[in-house]
């Protein structure tokens, strides 16, 4: 029989030792992890297919089987699991052990495969050896670093979403959305773009990774190899690159404005679901403070105008380097982007300006005149873009916010900064659709005040460091751009006071002042919502 916890503080009681059971399955784990660890140092097994389906077999019945002995017995609902009690989500020794153990792994597997036992020139050794027989069954091609990394990366994923899904079982919508984004990661992120390089040969070049195919997530998307693979692979090819254009005007704009940029960022993104699953336990561990807050909005917009000047200039490159073959000149495209800049920027401070706080504006005004300004160098400065290289500025990204941000600091340091912090500080995807969300979507979490016991779990739960207690407390909506609506606020509130809703947009900003009965007839305000 379960136990009833009767305290909702977070702390919740002091975590309980280990099962008999769950020492079982986290040796098991374990081992799978050491096949890894002597293969990384080059550790010859006679049978890598073997060896490797024992590796990823241990680990999965040794995650498996200790998230099952952990919640299986546990009536269903939001367990507190004493989270700061444990030095591994509490910031403590082994929280900075395991953050730096993941850092080095990130930095080794983007900068240094070589030691992962990766050779272009000959057949591979240590650890990128033994994932071989799964490539060639999957793509014929040998493994390489970014093949362990999806694998192990679309491992975590559907491991930890078991665990979650038993967590969160009691939840309709946290099961749907956790099974989709294993799916979406499996199927389109994994095994898809593995199988459609075995179409690839010398009639048929198709760039076949990364088939979300999505700017600004894709920065370059737009670069020359990927067009000319485009264009080069006959209708699907054309097809897959219509699909990106149509993406980024039509596609994403809609389904942000039906459901809020969580069809993408909780359902689909591979981010995300590392980040919602096995980044779970570090959800917490997000920064609440305002000053946060206000950090991170100057630098994911920052990423906004540098991904946004990258693929101009990777564009404008790409035209002058084949101007011939394409009716869209230079000039032409420069003015389409200064076009469509303006008519975005004055959309938004025209008629959507009450709703964007008042260094929102001033950043929006100085970054459209940085944007312009440099569009404009062009004029004087002639075939020499921005004043950069368009070369220079794909390398900078990439290397800044591709590797570095993305992989580096968003995954290693999630027991330190907690589990999103690519999403909110890096990520350009996160930002467009941010903008989107909260000028003319559909989508809220709307608050039931009267309800509110001011417990606190909404807020320190919250991954994207959002105060969400505070909105609670005044019984005003929640209207984010960072808000990714995963929905644990509403999951985790004793009361029920939050619901995520996709309603008319009207209404969805409710005043910052509170209401008081003597202030307005408040029978005649809830009628007019």
């Amino acid at each position: 029989m379960s136990r009833v916890q009767y305290n909702m503080a977070l702390s919740g009681q002091p975590p309980q030792e280990l099962t008999v059971a769950q020492k079982v399955f986290v040796f098991v784990g374990m081992l799978g992890l050491l096949v890894f660890l002597l293969a990384t140092f080059n550790f010859q097994f006679p049978n890598k297919t073997l060896w490797l389906s024992l590796s990823l077999g241990a680990i999965s019945v040794g995650t498996i089987g200790f998230s099952w002995s952990l919640y299986a017995n546990k009536s269903s609902g939001i367990k507190n699991d004493g989270v700061w009690f444990k030095s591994l989500t509490s910031r403590g020794l082994w929280a900075w052990v395991f953050g730096i153990l993941i850092t080095l792994f990130y930095v080794v597997l983007y900068f240094f495969p070589q030691y992962l036992g990766l050779n272009a020139d000959a057949e591979n050794t240590g650890l990128i050896a033994l994932f071989d027989p799964l490539s060639k069954m999957l793509s014929g091609n040998p493994a390489s670093q970014w093949f362990v990394y999806g694998t192990l990366y679309t491992l975590s994923i559907l491991l930890f979403g078991i665990k979650f899904i038993w967590k969160y079982r009691h939840s309709r919508y946290e099961i749907i959305r956790t099974i989709s984004v294993m799916f979406f990661q499996t199927a389109f992120a994994f095994i898809i773009p593995e199988l459609m390089a075995r179409l690839n040969g010398e009639s048929l070049q198709l760039p076949y990774y990364d088939l979300k195919n999505i700017w600004p997530l894709n920065y370059y998307n737009f670069e020359q190899y990927r067009i000319d693979g485009f264009l080069n692979s006959g209708t699907i090819g054309l097809a897959l690159l219509i699909f990106g254009v149509i993406s980024i005007f039509v596609i994403t704009p809609i389904l942000t404005y039906k459901y809020g940029k969580r069809w993408y960022c909780s359902w689909v993104c591979g981010c995300g679901g590392l980040a919602e699953t096995a980044g779970d336990p570090f959800r917490h561990l997000s920064d609440k403070r305002q000053v946060a807050w206000k950090v991170e909005r100057w630098i994911v917009h920052s990423v906004v105008v540098f991904v946004t000047l990258m693929t101009t200039a990777v564009i404008y490159s790409y035209l002058d380097y084949d101007a011939a073959k394409y009716w869209l000149n230079k000039d032409v495209f420069l003015g389409f982007v200064a076009l469509l800049l303006t008519l975005v920027f004055g959309w938004a401070m025209l008629f959507r300006r009450e709703e964007l706080q008042k260094d929102a504006q001033y950043g929006a005004i100085g970054y459209f005149v940085i944007i312009l300004g440099l569009i404009g160098i062009h004029f004087f400065f002639g075939n020499q873009l921005f004043l950069f290289q368009a070369e220079t500025l794909r390398k900078t990204y990439a290397f800044l916010i591709g590797s570095v941000f993305s992989g580096v600091i968003g995954v290693g340091f999630y027991p330190i900064f907690g589990s999103r912090v690519w999403c909110r500080f890096g990520c350009p995807m996160a930002a467009i659709l941010g903008f989107q969300q909260r000028l003319f979507s559909k989508f809220r979490i709307s608050t039931n005040g009267g309800q509110c016991i001011s417990c606190g779990n909404c807020s320190i739960y919250c991954e994207m460091g959002i105060d969400v207690r505070s909105y609670a407390q005044k019984g005003q909506n929640i209207v984010r751009s960072s808000c990714v609506g995963c929905g644990i606020c509403a999951e985790v509130c004793p009361r029920g006071v939050l619901k995520l809703e996709n309603d008319s947009p009207n209404g969805r900003i409710n005043p910052k002042d509170v209401l008081l009965g003597n202030d307005v007839d408040l029978m005649n305000y809830v009628n007019q919502k």
